[in-house]
């Protein structure tokens, strides 16, 4: 008897212990699911590049950089236009850049933005 009795308990501990999880599990994905909403909401499509657009580069980064542009407050906060020399992903593009340009070549194109003439 007091086996049957160990094996019972076993088992209702078992089953408590799946249905705790499954519950742990519905709610995460809950989460996971409103987080990605939110997400969504300020996230923009992202803009499609071709091969001669012109861009303006941002200089959040580059400030220090440049050979000779040092004050910080008078810097524009984005130079160019610059062409696009070649995509390479929807993410990143290859600029044709002048040579005081001290960076690599190839940028995210969250550093870029359309230039409008």
């Amino acid at each position: 008897m007091r086996r049957k009795e160990r094996s019972e308990g076993a088992k209702e501990f078992a089953e408590r212990m799946k249905k705790t999880q499954e519950e742990a599990q519905a709610v995460l994905k809950r989460v996971q699911e409103e987080m990605k909403k939110q997400a969504d909401k300020k996230r923009g499509e992202a803009e499609e590049y071709q091969v001669r657009d012109l861009v303006l580069l941002s200089m959040k980064d580059l400030k220090w950089q440049m050979k000779e542009k040092r004050m910080e407050k008078l810097t524009e906060r984005f130079i160019g236009p610059y062409k696009v020399k070649r995509v390479i992903s929807a993410n990143a593009v290859e600029l044709k850049l002048p040579k005081m340009v001290k960076i690599h070549p190839v940028v995210n194109v969250s550093r870029i933005r359309r230039y409008k003439e």
